[in-house]
């Protein structure tokens, strides 16, 4: 299991990314736009994922994922239970979700950092 600070770990590395508080949750963002965000409760965890393939996580993992609520399906958006995911899943998604909201440029750089490293 997962935490805000396991993500919060793993966030804070991410160039731009920026933490806030807003209406009692925690969100991590690039700019204006939202990559992950915690439910008011912290044991659900919302993360930007394309559209076009979220149906087929949440098909290989139901117990895990599933979608947000209606209003917000027009996003690119898949929500989890941080009950169920291990540090390394976590990390995937979160670095993912974030890589979707950085310019290429930004993504490619940190990407051949980590090849580096």
């Amino acid at each position: 299991m997962v935490t805000v600070d396991d993500v919060r770990r793993v966030a804070r590395d991410l160039p731009r990314s920026q933490e806030h508080l807003i209406r009692d949750r925690v969100k991590f963002r690039v700019g204006q736009i939202v990559y992950v965000a915690f439910s008011r409760d912290e044991k659900e965890m919302g993360f930007g994922y394309p559209r076009e393939e979220r149906d087929a996580l949440i098909a290989s993992d139901p117990e895990t994922f599933h979608l947000p609520r209606p209003s917000d399906l027009r996003y690119q958006w898949v929500e989890a239970w941080l009950e169920r995911l291990d540090q390394e899943r976590m990390t995937e998604l979160v670095i993912d979700a974030w890589s979707m909201t950085v310019p290429k440029k930004v993504w490619t750089a940190y990407r051949e950092g980590l090849s580096r490293g």
